[in-house]
This record gives C-alpha cells, structure tokens and sequence, in this order.
C-alpha cells in the first residue's frame, strides 16, 4: 500500500459521511449553521476565516446580534433582520446585497443562500447559511465601472476631437474653394458663427490701415447685410486693438469692452468678450479676427483662444492663395492683351473687339482677335483659337497670328481660302500648333459705299450676321477642317454683300459652349442677345455678350463689325 501511495495512487475512497465532512471543511464559501434561538450549531473553517473568528470560537455565538447589523448601530448599516421565520415556511432565500459583522465589528459584504436545517441534523428547527465574499466582486465590478467611464469619456472626446477637426477642415474648404476673396471670407463669417462666437467680424490690411471686408452675426437684422453698407462708429478699444496687430502684436483679449449704452458696433452687436486675432503669415499681417461673445454665451477660455488662432491661420493661408491667384490673373491677363492687337481706323465703319480671361484659370490663352487694312484699302478681320490655356498655347497663337497678318499682306489679291491653305503648309512644315481654328474675312469696300464680305471658316463657329432691323443669322456658308490637317486640301471662301447697317460678329467658343451648356443652346442663346441689343453701341454690346452668355472657366475673345 504505501508503495502505491508513494507514486500518487489514490486512497481507498471515503464513506459517504466522511467524504461530506470533508467537502464541507473544503468549500470555497462560509456555511453555519443556526438553531432555532439564532445561536451557531455548527460552522466550516471558511465562515471562522472570514468572519475573522478563531477556529471553534464561532460556535455558540448568538448570529442575530453578532453577524447581522442591529437598528441605530455605528456604522450606519442598514438592519437585517432574521431569517428564521421565512425558512421556517420551507422557502429558499437568498440575497445579494447583505452585510455580515466581522469579529472585529468590521462589514464584510456578503452574497448568501439560506434554507431550513435539516430535522436529521438533531438540532431541531433552524437554518443554514451559505455565504461568499461579494466586497472582491464588488471591487471588480467598481473597477469595470470605473473603465466603462473611462472609456466612454474618451471615446466622447474622440468625438469631439473628430468634429473639431472636421469642422476645421469645412473652413478650410470654404475659402480654398473659391479664388474670390470677398466670397471666401462671407462664407468664412458664416461658418464661424454661432459655433465659435456670436458675432464675427474680418478686417483686411489695405496699405496703413485696417478695411472691414466681411461680418455676420447669430441674429438677423441687427447687421447690414455688408459692412459697406452702413457705416457704424468702431469702438475705441477695439480699434486699438487693430493698431497693435497691424504693427506686429499677437492675439488681443477684450473682456467687456462695451460701456453701458453706447453707440459704437460692439455695443450695437452686446459683445461682453472679445478676442481679435491677428491674420499674419510669414511676418506678413493681411487683416485681423474678430469673435465676440455676448452675456448668454460663456467667455471665451483657453481651448476657445487655440481653436481661433487656427481658424486664423487657416484664413491667412487662403487669403494668400487668393492674392497669389489674383496677381498671377492680372499678370496672364496683362500678358494675354500685349500680344492682342489694336484695331485699325476705317473710315465708314465701326469696330470694336473684346477679350476676357478665364476667371478660374490665371493663365494665358490661345484665343485671339485681329483686324488690319490690306495694300489696296480692303480690310481683313480674324478670329482664331489655339488649343490649351498656357505659355507655349499663347505663344503658338501669337506665331500663327503673324504668320497669317503676313501671308495675308504679301497676296491681298488671293481669296480668305487660298490664305487659310497656304497657312496649312505652313503649319504643318513649322509646327505653329497642335491644333487650331479661325476664320479670315475680308471687306471690299464697293462704289455705291456698300461693302462686300468674303471669308473662309476653319473648324471654327460661324459668323454672325445681323441686318438693320432683322434677326441675326449665322453665316453658315462652306466650312473646312481645322488649320493644318490637310494643307493640300484646297479652302472655300464664301462672299455676300453686305446691307447698309449691318452687324457682323466673330467670336470664340467660350461665348457659346460650356460644360452646362451645348453649342447648339449657346449660338441660339447669342442670336437671341444680338437681336435684343442691336441699338447697343459695338463696344458695349461686345463687352455685354461676354458677361451675360459667356463661360467664365473659359476665355472669351470677340470681335465685331457694323457698316454704315
């Protein structure tokens, strides 16, 4: 035997008795039991434990007074009262939320069972009580909570960092989205109020002093809808406050800068706190910030003072894309009119032309106009469009335009096709464009003070023709392919005379064709407007065309003609 035991063989297995003496010592939770007075009968060594009591010393305690809290004690415990009477009927009781006192007086939170005592058990009528240490459980359980709070404070400032951040990036996108200044800085205005202030108003450098360029308030009516509009006096402290950031100061805080009844815009919009932040970028200052809050909002705090000087940086970057757009357009437009020419005097006749860059692009195009008057008094008009909106499509528009001027002075006495042919060979020997349309037409003047027209289309839109009191009609005479394709392929030229006060348009395709409207629409569209304002004078009525028809993504080049 003992060599088996030796090697971890198991015993002989106990008696039923035994064996349940054993479990009962061994249990991982407190059990006594009570007679029927309350007094303990009988204990495993796990309730001596944790109850604190030495080991034989919990038997014979009264459990009513000992363990369980009495009313008005110490501790505040809320009082238990006994369970004899309700295990007497034959139920099941339990709880989770019960106090038992420690030897020491101490609490020790406890889940318990208790049913009746057994009558085999020789001690009469009484209870047992099964109970565990909850205050673990419960530690846990508070810790988890405690996590759970955790977490979710977290995940709310997660939240608010993502909404932030977005928001921040809906600023951004509404002042890159336009190349316009003022536009950018309205939406701007609207953005910030009432999210960030209740009142926001933006000031732009001009040379020494600061201009009001945009404002907008969480009210309606209480500001003109431009800061133009109505002049209103500015208030002392916040002028001050622009002075100093236009000579370099940092962010200025204007707590309750409003005296009582004034008349002043800070008055007039109740601001009770005011921060005026500086738009600089790379020691450049190009305006200023101003956010005021009135008494209903919270003043302005710390998380407030960060979140507007990145708003203010974020405006300052794209007012600079604005200038720089804008400087560059004005140079491309600059450009782009210095390789147009003058238009000639011609006794008896009205000329007028106009160009207009494309708004979205500051680029030069390949649009462009000419007119001059040929050995012999005829006078020759043009219209021609390179493809592309760049340097090298504006430079193969100036060459193509002076190829064409000399070709068309070196033989006056050839038709507007036999021009256009000879400039396919040249095209296609020299590379003047990729691809490229135009028409070339040619006055006569007749002895009768009539003038004839003749010319020749090149992958080009139509004349326009407009008689004295008539509708316009396009002159819709033989067309040919674009410049260059087929330079041995012979030209047409197409002749009319011309009635006395007649109107002839030449124009590009920016006028009549969009990304939201066909060619078909836009021509309609044009001969509609010629025919209403054909009483306008030329230059006017050119300059009108442009601005009411034409695609601002586009250039836009006319030139146009009336006889006497």
């Amino acid at each position: 035997m003992e060599r088996f035991l030796d090697k971890g063989i198991p015993a002989e297995p106990l008696d039923g008795g035994a064996l349940m003496s054993v479990l009962f010592d061994a249990a991982g939770a407190g059990v006594y039991a009570v007679d029927v007075q309350g007094v303990v009968v009988a204990c495993n060594p796990w309730a001596e434990e944790l109850l604190g009591y030495a080991p034989g010393t919990l038997i014979g305690v009264d459990a009513h007074r000992a363990l369980n809290p009495q009313a008005a004690n110490t501790g505040g415990l809320r009082e238990q009262r006994p369970i004899l009477a309700d295990v007497a009927q034959g139920k099941r009781i339990s709880g989770d939320r019960a106090v038992l006192l420690r030897a020491d007086g101490t609490a020790l939170p406890v889940w318990w069972s208790a049913v009746a005592l057994p009558p085999e058990a020789g001690h009469g009528e009484g209870a047992v009580v099964v109970f565990h240490d909850a205050s673990a459980q419960r530690e846990r359980a508070t810790q988890q909570t405690t996590r759970y709070a955790h977490s979710e404070t977290m995940r709310e400032q997660a939240e608010y960092d993502l909404a932030e951040i977005t928001w921040l990036s809906e600023i951004t996108l509404a002042m890159v989205s336009t190349l316009d200044a003022q536009q950018a800085l309205e939406r701007l205005v609207r953005q910030l109020v009432p999210r960030l202030a209740d009142t926001v108003f933006i000031d732009l450098a001009e040379g020494s002093v600061m201009q009001r360029a945009a404002w907008a308030h969480h009210l309606p009516g209480i500001l003109p809808d431009a800061p133009w509009d109505t002049p209103v006096p500015e208030n002392p402290a916040h002028h001050e406050a622009l002075v100093l950031i236009q000579q370099g100061a940092g962010t200025r805080h204007l707590p309750a800068p409003a005296p009582a009844g004034g008349s002043d815009l800070l008055n007039l919009v109740e601001a009770e706190d005011v921060l005026v932040i500086p738009l600089r970028l790379r020691a450049q200052t190009l305006g200023a910030l101003t956010l005021a809050r009135t008494a209903g909002s919270p003043p302005f705090n710390e998380a407030d003072r960060a979140v507007a000087e990145e708003v203010a940086r974020r405006t300052a970057l794209g007012l600079e894309n604005t200038h720089l757009h804008a400087a560059q357009a004005d140079i491309a437009a600059t450009l782009q009119r210095a390789l147009l020419t003058d238009l000639p005097q011609v006794p008896g006749l009205e000329l007028a032309a106009h160009y207009q860059p494309a708004q979205q692009a500051a680029e030069v195009g390949g649009d462009w106009y000419d007119a001059f008057v040929l050995p012999g008094g005829d006078l020759a008009m043009v219209i021609g469009d390179v493809t592309g909106h760049d340097i090298k499509a504006a430079s193969r528009m100036s060459e193509l335009r002076n190829m064409l001027r000399a070709l068309t002075v070196d033989r006056p006495e050839e038709t507007p096709g036999q021009i256009l042919q000879r400039l396919d060979t040249a095209q296609a020997h020299l590379k003047l464009a990729d691809s490229a349309t135009a028409i070339l037409a040619r006055l006569h003047p007749q002895p009768d003070g009539t003038w004839e027209l003749s010319w020749s289309v090149a992958g080009h839109p139509p004349p326009l023709l407009l008689a004295t009191d008539h509708t316009s009609t396009y002159l819709t005479g033989p067309h040919a392919m674009l410049l260059g394709l087929r330079p041995t392929r012979e030209r047409p030229t197409a002749r009319i005379p011309l009635p006395a006060g007649s109107t002839l348009v030449l124009y590009t395709d920016g006028l009549v064709e969009s990304r939201t409207q066909n060619l078909d629409t836009g021509m309609t569209r044009l001969r509609q407007h010629v025919d209403t304002h054909q009483h306008m004078p030329l230059h006017r009525l050119c300059a009108q065309l442009a601005s009411e028809l034409g695609d601002t993504r586009d250039d836009i080049t006319l030139i146009a003609l009336r006889t006497p």
